[in-house]
């Protein structure tokens, strides 16, 4: 199929974007189109208006910002890949994007965009949620931060206002010496995650959990952070026993079926992969604090 009809824009800073939102009804947004695409060819997804974001300037681009790290929302999720400033300070991302479908589609792809699209398999919406990031948006009544848990309102749903535009994501990255993994399974490589599992994790001088934080994806519509297991690993020795615990009660958390796998299925991968993140994790914080 081929989309419906719809009227196209092509501005070219963030006010005309958001003027654009605001006196049209049923706009989209256009960022890297690697989804939005395929849905308006199959008309799931069918705007009146389409409002081009990619000659907006100043909407891409990775920043330091003392101790946080922005990016742009325009920002292509290949140059967040290749940035050794994010291999430095949040290694993490850049574990985490090689999943994100193939090259071709990161060359594309950007940060806002599938973090608006807000699938619950999108690997840039759990590394958001394991990093605690803020969500910039701007409207016609300025501009307004959100986090994770208040941008994201239900199944492929965010709290933006129709004239509201996401135009940055700022993450805060953990100390040079921290451990990460990001794991998934899927039914081939590029394909949607059945499960995955962001881990991170500070070990102290001692060998002990000074704290650590576990984003796991799929199980229903946004990335679960447990605070009750993250609190109850602060202060342990991360052992076999402890980091099993962990990974048990992961594994106990609600989830959902659908035509591919059960919910009992989606706990079972969420119990082992939050296990083996965690060993990797706290073999790479044991390996950079010896570096």
């Amino acid at each position: 199929m081929k989309p419906a009809p719809f009227d196209y824009h092509d501005p070219t800073s963030v006010e005309e974007a958001i003027g654009l939102l605001a006196s049209h009804e049923n706009a989209q947004l256009l960022a890297g189109g690697q989804s939005l695409m395929p849905m308006m060819n199959f008309r799931m997804v069918a705007p009146d208006h389409l409002v081009d974001l990619n000659r907006v300037e100043g909407l891409a681009g990775i920043e330091v910002d003392g101790s946080t790290l922005r990016f742009g929302a325009m920002t292509r999720q290949r140059d967040i890949e290749l940035s050794p400033e994010v291999e430095r300070r949040c290694p993490v991302l850049r574990e985490a994007l090689r999943h994100v479908g193939h090259c071709q589609t990161r060359n594309r792809g950007t940060i806002g965009g599938s973090i608006c699209q807000l699938d619950p398999a999108a690997e840039l919406v759990n590394i958001t949620a394991l990093h605690d990031g803020t969500l910039q948006a701007e409207s016609p009544r300025g501009i307004r931060r959100l986090s994770l848990g208040e941008f994201a309102i239900g199944y492929m749903t965010h709290a933006l206002e129709p004239d509201e535009l996401l135009t940055a994501v700022t993450l805060t990255p953990w100390s040079q010496d921290h451990g990460y993994a990001f794991i998934e399974v899927s039914p081939r490589r590029g394909d949607f995650a059945v499960v995955a599992v962001g881990i991170l994790i500070e070990l102290d001088e001692n060998d002990v959990i000074r704290r650590a934080a576990i984003a796991v994806s799929c199980l229903g519509p946004v990335p679960i952070r447990s605070a009750v297991v993250e609190a109850a690993l602060a202060g342990e020795t991360p052992s076999h026993d402890v980091l099993r615990d962990a990974a048990i009660e992961i594994g106990k958390l609600e989830a959902v079926s659908d035509a591919h796998v059960t919910a009992a299925y989606r706990q079972h991968l969420a119990r082992v992969l939050t296990y083996r993140a965690f060993e990797c994790a706290v073999t790479r914080a044991r390996a950079r604090r010896t570096a």
